[in-house]
């Protein structure tokens, strides 16, 4: 944190505590743990600053982004930023005195109902920090419902969440996670995966669209979990529930999302917005906010915190979670961006991403040497196998201004020369031509 001392002020703070100067402060501190003075230019006017950071941001090479790998470029309609940069929005805190936080608690009550509606689920919480946290809580709550220690993922889980899983986990003790195979189609193996499930499974986690952007088939798995006496967390693309079955429909016991897609730009990578939802049973094992409705004194509707007794400042060690904030701002961006497209809106939003996808997939798997890798359907990314590693396909194309995709090497091995590709609403056919066209360059 900055603190706008004046030479004076730490002069006189100095003198107090009987020391000439900050150096002789931190005397006791070895030298090279200490950071060193930075030798700064001359302080620049607002003006000149301005500038100095506009030459700066010019040399910024943009790219047209072929990335998805869980944060995706969408168009957000200009009245999402402008309603929700308002005041009473934009520097609104969790809202622990509820009586003084109606607008807030209203925000979070028409989140909670919007994905509720969304995901098909009876119930959800107010954000969490991201896609991954909210999978992390999913499993813990499944942890706690059946009191079992295996926890079963799909290999085609996203990396970073399963890192986040470990993560949280780890102190668990006993807990056990183990990997269920993808079939050649880059989507589970369902044979494997009823050999894998037992008596012991505490939750099989489930993503659809997977990383690959394949689509599993949510009913099978679900009813194989299901018969082994698990629970189900499915992890899914809200944007693509516009097209998609829903995690209601599969029979999820808990759901979980990224809300990124939902109105929310993608910054470099953040912040995200954890959607977590639940069947009823099991309300009372998740974690965060959740906003009721009730009366006041005068009969006039209120908005309320309710089953705090679930919480950290109630329960302490025991609640289900330390969860103790929200991302309200980009939960709002999401209930905005819903209200503004409609079930309608959604909808088409969710088929131009298809189309694009596939435009660009046939596209890409007519250039000789490229080919797509997996044959399951797909949403808005795949898998394109190229004839040379992924890594130089990306610098090539990043001279061409193309964002090439994600390289998949580093975290499946065996999967060196692969990309994971994606094209949004936010591609136009020339765009989706242009790549195919850098390809066949190389």
């Amino acid at each position: 944190m900055f603190i706008p001392n004046t030479p004076e002020d730490r002069k006189e703070m100095l003198a107090k505590i009987g020391v000439s100067s900050v150096t002789e402060l931190l005397a006791q501190i070895p030298q090279d743990l200490l950071y060193p003075v930075l030798d700064l230019p001359k302080a620049l006017t607002e003006p000149e600053l301005a500038a100095h950071v506009r030459a700066l941001a010019a040399k910024n090479k943009p790219l047209k982004n072929f990335i998805g790998a869980g944060m995706y470029e969408h168009f957000i309609p200009a009245a999402v930023g402008a309603l929700s940069s308002r005041g009473e929005f934009l520097t609104a805190y969790t809202p622990y005195q509820a009586e003084a936080s109606q607008g807030t608690l209203q925000t979070i009550y028409e989140f909670q109902s919007c994905m509720c509606a969304l995901l098909e689920m009876d119930a959800a919480t107010a954000s969490h920090y991201d896609g991954a946290t909210a999978l992390a809580e999913a499993v813990l709550a499944c942890l706690r419902v059946n009191g079992r220690k295996e926890v079963l993922i799909s290999a085609a889980l996203h990396p970073h969440y399963k890192e986040v899983l470990k993560t949280y986990t780890r102190h668990q003790p006993g807990v056990k996670i183990t990997e269920s195979p993808l079939g050649a189609d880059g989507t589970l193996d369902l044979t494997a995966l009823k050999e894998k499930l037992s008596d012991k499974t505490s939750c099989f986690v489930l993503p659809t669209p997977n990383f690959f952007g394949c689509l599993e088939r949510a009913d099978e798995v679900s009813a194989l979990v299901h018969q082994a006496g698990a629970l189900l967390a499915a992890t899914v693309n809200p944007l693509a529930l516009g097209v998609l079955q829903t995690p209601g429909a599969f029979g999820a016991d808990f759901a979980v999302a990224e809300g990124q897609p939902l109105g929310n730009a993608v910054n470099f990578g953040g912040p995200g917005l954890g959607i977590m939802t639940a069947k009823k049973a099991y309300m009372r094992q998740l974690p965060g906010r959740i906003v009721g409705i009730a009366k006041d004194k005068n009969g006039k509707r209120s908005f309320v915190l309710t089953l705090q007794a679930r919480e950290q400042h109630i329960r302490r060690e025991k609640a289900s979670s330390n969860i103790c904030s929200n991302e309200a701002l980009c939960a709002l961006n999401a209930v905005i961006y819903l209200t503004l497209l409609g079930p309608r809106g959604l909808a088409e939003a969710a088929e131009l991403n298809l189309e694009r996808a596939h435009t660009l997939a046939a596209l890409a798997g007519e250039v000789p040497g490229f080919k797509v890798k997996f044959t399951a359907p797909y949403f808005n990314e795949f898998v394109l196998e190229c004839p040379a590693p992924a890594k130089t396909v990306i610098k090539k194309l990043e001279k061409k201004g193309i964002g090439a995709g994600y390289a998949l090497g580093a975290d499946f091995k065996g999967m060196e020369n692969c990309l994971l590709v994606c094209a949004t609403e936010t591609k136009t056919e020339e765009d989706l031509k242009a790549y195919a066209d850098a390809l066949r360059g190389i």
